[in-house]
């Protein structure tokens, strides 16, 4: 493939709303183009010099990653922690995507399956986990600040914000570069990298690279899916606005704007229900047939009239007095989209590979949402309930790495709603948890390619299980996969025990499953604090590195609410059964020897790194944890 002539497109460029400006103010050639300033007449006072600002810097990473939702950030961060050099581009001022202050969607994931939890762990764990301990008061905007510390404190990760990847740079079918506009420094940056990793949702830099993509719904027949439509249509599920609202303490008027849309709730579905309006309503929604990215802005302006429009129902139509006192505190003006580019893979996701818990042998992550499909036209379709909930899981299903890559552009991932996956499926895998464990595993793919000189598809051919051990080894669960580690040398000692059992056994400390599932215990707890396990070597072995799996409780889930729920379901503080305060020991020539103190411990997968030494044996000594009387372990890994 030829490299492209930047935006030579014209008109039909694909620019996404957002913070990207009309950059161009001829399309004859690029001479015009505003990065290039040649007829800038900048006199500078201080220099009393003329001259042209150089705003087009040439950047080089491992590992290039566009988008900073929740996918994205964890793609970049397991990324850099697997010893790759990472940009992550993100094109608004703020991280977290759909989850964050402008849009402000519960980062949801697998939250309820028939009565039971099976709550994500690895990144996304530890971002909810970081958010529990640094914004006690659940606040959205600190939330974005959060996720900006959970990033930026990566060692080997660089963070671009306000900045979007509008033009891939081609050679042959790979990515050579991606043109990058920062709107905030009129800089256009070229980021050169081997691998390329699309979280953007949308997926523009994905889309011109050439990489083939669908959007709309499959008919019936492609893949015999229960749910799809008898025949293929462009449908997709549409984009949401939300707001909250403040009790005043005194009644509040209300005077709806200028391009309010009259709102009666006439006709409507009595699935269309108005629980929790306080703090916004998911079914104002507007989604197209056609081009959803060329219509977001008309989509925008359309849901910010409905929502008005409902917000008068409310206040005003006298059905709902308990809004007497109620105000508008916060009001969306970016929609929270669900569905747009869906990238072909070597594999699509369907229906009934969820619904029929296929089994992948390169799985690498896991889902389990409802199959929650929109109704076409959203709000404009009032009479159709607002979601459908085609099928509920009893339990969660696995997603292949082989929908994860690209099928035409040989060093291009994704992760996020634009894997490869029909329409139907995309109603369940969309959701924020789901998607940034797909993120975890396109990252750590992406060290493995840097690391062994590949491209990702070989990776899954050729390394599968590398890929799967090291993710499972980062506190990633994949359904029926237990972890089976050659280098973990707790595996090869020859006695482990504990101090007290109050269930469970220590030997399941080493069975390579780190939660309990299907019914079946794979844990250690004490019986009362403090206890410690210990665990022996016939002969004695070089340790540096000692890695444990505590007890977080994934039958609750800690994402942030906004009516703070806190019950058998959610948690809106740290998990009270997660240990806080531990030391190792390890014993040589007969003498125990202290290798390392946590007093604050703050996530599930507790690490602790020292200098190599041989020991016969190592001991866990477990004294505090968030409030439990006992602590638990799932897991331990003793590494050289």
């Amino acid at each position: 493939m030829k490299r492209r002539e930047f935006f030579k497109k014209g008109t039909t460029a694909a620019i996404a709303a957002g913070s990207v400006p009309m950059i161009f103010t001829s399309c004859a050639s690029t001479n015009n183009i505003v990065y290039d300033k040649p007829k800038d007449k900048w006199y500078h006072l201080g220099t009393g010099k003329t001259g042209t600002p150089n705003r087009k810097p040439v950047k080089n990473y491992d590992v290039a990653v566009i988008g900073g939702g929740a996918a994205g950030i964890c793609a970049a961060v397991a990324a850099a922690r697997n010893g790759s050099k990472i940009v992550i581009i993100q094109d608004r001022p703020v991280l977290g995507g759909n989850a964050s202050s402008e849009i402000r969607v519960h980062l949801n994931g697998v939250n309820n399956i028939k009565g039971k939890a099976e709550r994500e762990t690895g990144i996304i764990e530890e971002i909810l986990l970081h958010n529990r301990f640094e914004n006690e008061q659940e606040s959205f905007p600190v939330f974005d600040h959060v996720m900006y510390d959970f990033v930026v404190r990566e060692p080997n990760l660089t963070l671009m914000l306000n900045t979007q990847a509008v033009e891939a740079v081609m050679e042959g079918n790979k990515i050579k570069s991606a043109l990058c506009w920062q709107a905030t420094t009129e800089k256009m940056f070229t980021i050169n990298a081997p691998i390329f990793i699309d979280c953007s949702g949308d997926g523009l830099l994905a889309a011109t690279a050439g990489a083939e993509y669908r959007t709309g719904r499959e008919g019936k027949a492609e893949f015999n899916e229960t749910f799809a439509p008898d025949e293929p249509d462009g449908w997709q599920m549409g984009a949401t606005l939300l707001m909250s609202s403040k009790d005043m303490g005194k009644p509040m008027t209300y005077s709806p704007p200028s391009y309010a849309i009259k709102y009666t709730h006439e006709g409507a579905s009595k699935r269309r229900k108005f629980a929790g309006f306080q703090d916004g309503i998911w079914w104002i929604e507007v989604g197209s047939d056609d081009d959803i990215i060329a219509d977001a802005e008309e989509n925008r302006h359309k849901l910010m009239g409905y929502l008005h429009g409902v917000w008068d129902y409310i206040k005003n139509s006298g059905k709902f007095p308990e809004a007497k006192n109620l105000a508008l505190d916060w009001v969306g003006s970016i929609p929270g989209r669900r569905e747009s580019r869906r990238f072909i893979g070597d594999y699509i996701v369907s229906e009934r590979d969820m619904t029929e818990h296929k089994h992948f042998e390169d799985a690498v992550a896991f889902g389990g949402w409802s199959l929650d499909e929109h109704n076409p036209g959203g709000i404009e379709n009032i009479s159709e309930p607002p979601s459908y909930f085609h099928y509920h899981f009893k339990e969660v299903y696995q997603f292949p790495f082989r929908s994860l890559y690209s099928k035409n552009v040989s060093n291009l991932m994704f992760a996020g709603r634009n894997v490869s996956q029909t329409h139907i499926a995309l109603s369940s895998s969309r959701i924020m948890a789901t998607c940034a464990l797909q993120g975890q595993a396109v990252g750590t793919a992406a060290a493995i390619c840097n690391k062994r000189n590949m491209l990702p598809r070989e990776v899954g051919q050729k390394h599968i299980k590398e890929l799967q051990e090291q993710l499972l080894r980062d506190d990633v669960f994949i359904p029926k996969r237990p972890a089976n580690d050659p280098l973990d040398l707790a595996r090869k000692s020859s006695l482990i025990f504990a101090s007290t059992s109050s269930s469970g056994d220590a030997k399941n400390l080493l069975n390579g499953m780190s939660r309990d599932i299907d019914g079946k215990i794979n844990h250690w707890q004490s019986d009362g604090l403090s206890a410690n396990v210990q665990i022996e070597w016939e002969a004695p072995v070089s340790l540096s590195k000692v890695e444990l799996k505590c007890d977080s409780n994934v039958k609750r889930n800690i994402m942030m609410r906004k009516d703070s729920r806190n019950d058998e379901l959610f948690n809106n503080g740290v998990p009270e059964e997660m240990l806080k305060a531990l030391s190792i020991q390890g014993r040589v020539n007969g003498s125990w020897v202290d290798l390392g103190k946590i007093e604050q411990n703050r996530t599930r997968l507790i690490k602790f790194n020292f200098n190599p030494l041989k020991v016969t044996a190592v001991k866990v000594n477990m004294t505090e944890t968030y409030g439990a009387e006992n602590a638990k372990l799932f897991e331990i890994r003793c590494y050289t």
